[in-house]
């Protein structure tokens, strides 16, 4: 990478924010040698869920993208935190899984979580490109439109 992580972030306008602790009984990350496993993350800003609701019935495409890029900030926020505070140390991102809460006739979520995953090539560069599933749920926590988590690699 020939540009830090931390100047594309600037460049991008992103301060990561404080990650987000666990809400329930499990942990926001767990490494395990050189990866590390996110949980999913909501589309949170400000501690505050941003985008609620369902695509397909209210939500419109362009706020469930909103949503995923806020959810791929907190990922990065938490890999950052997995990574001993320097996100430098991220290889690479290895895959996402997106959830996308959607009604059953709704069929775009791969265009949805395009905002997480081209988020993540704008600041991780070729690191950034990943495996991924797009899947669609009848409902997530906290009535979020969004939620994703991520398998990243440390070197």
């Amino acid at each position: 990478m020939s540009t830090s992580i931390a100047t594309r972030l600037k460049q991008l306008g992103i301060e990561l924010p404080v990650p987000p602790a666990a809400v329930a009984n499990y942990v926001p990350f767990v490494v395990s040698g050189n990866l590390v496993f996110v949980s999913g993350q909501l589309p949170l800003e400000g501690g505050k869920i941003v985008v609620t609701g369902k695509l397909g019935d209210g939500v419109a495409i362009e706020d469930g993208v909103r949503a995923a890029r806020l959810c791929a900030i907190n990922l990065l926020a938490q890999a950052q935190a997995a990574a001993g505070g320097d996100l430098q140390r991220v290889k690479r991102l290895i895959r996402l899984s997106a959830f996308v809460a959607s009604t059953p006739g709704f069929i775009d979520q791969p265009k949805v979580v395009n905002g997480a995953s081209d988020l993540m090539v704008d600041v991780l560069g070729d690191a950034g490109r990943h495996a991924r599933a797009a899947v669609g749920v009848a409902s997530l926590p906290l009535d979020a439109a969004v939620e994703i988590e991520g398998i990243f690699e440390l070197g």
